[in-house]
């Protein structure tokens, strides 16, 4: 699992390639928005796309628990992703709201992989979320997810929305940020074997090859992962 207060920057400038604390980020944002003559309170949008990845919920509420910590910050949750932005659907999330639910799976927040706003129902909504988004006071949107989660989060920023995205996948294919693992993916990999090893007794007493299909976009990650401890050496 990424430590829970470094995210992967979706800055134009770096082609979010590099890796950002959180406490960096939010002085940054809080001293442009001092610059800007603005002197209440930070808000934060959180949001999660894309597939389930284990540890989901843990990231969200160290996320807003990091955030809180120095005050003068506001968390809002946005709910199924950037769904939520296109159907101005979020939630106020505070200390108590994120209060046990690391063991939980899922995400609090509910999840979507087909609402992108730059190509919504045959049209380009990102001037709509920008709007959504200054109305709500959002001075920045932290997304959690995998590639396309992210890559949208990418266009969004370099549109005028500052974002952070924070890697989230149990494919384990985040390439250039400095990730060695995603949050979840040891999880999966660990459940996953748990499954093989359940079926492997019932394939010897039946005489029978078994089939087991796992999730994963790409052949390496989980798949590879689970297939190598039985390659003969």
């Amino acid at each position: 699992m990424t430590n829970d207060s470094t995210l992967k920057c979706a800055g134009s400038r770096c082609g979010g390639r590099c890796l950002v604390p959180l406490v960096l980020r939010r002085r940054a944002l809080v001293g442009r928005s001092a610059r800007a003559g603005h002197t209440g309170v930070m808000r934060i949008g959180v949001l999660t796309g894309g597939g389930d990845a284990p540890g989901t919920n843990a990231v969200i509420r160290a996320l807003t628990k990091s955030l809180l910590h120095g005050g003068r910050t506001e968390v809002l949750g946005i709910e199924d992703g950037y769904l939520g932005l296109l159907e101005r659907r979020v939630m106020p999330l505070d200390r108590r709201t994120v209060s046990g639910i690391t063991a939980l799976g899922g995400t609090l927040l509910g999840s979507s992989n087909r609402a992108s706003p730059l190509a919504y129902q045959g049209r380009d909504r990102t001037a709509d979320v920008l709007a959504y988004a200054r109305e709500l006071g959002l001075y920045g949107v932290v997304a959690i997810g995998g590639d396309g989660t992210l890559a949208i989060a990418a266009a969004l920023h370099r549109a005028g929305l500052p974002t952070v995205g924070v890697p989230k996948t149990i494919d384990n294919d985040i390439v250039g940020v400095g990730v060695e693992r995603s949050f979840g993916f040891d999880t999966a990999v660990a459940r996953a074997a748990e499954a093989l090893d359940a079926i492997q007794t019932t394939a010897q007493s039946m005489r029978r090859v078994m089939l087991v299909e796992t999730m994963g976009r790409t052949p390496a990650g989980l798949r590879w992962k689970l297939a190598r401890p039985a390659q003969p050496t």
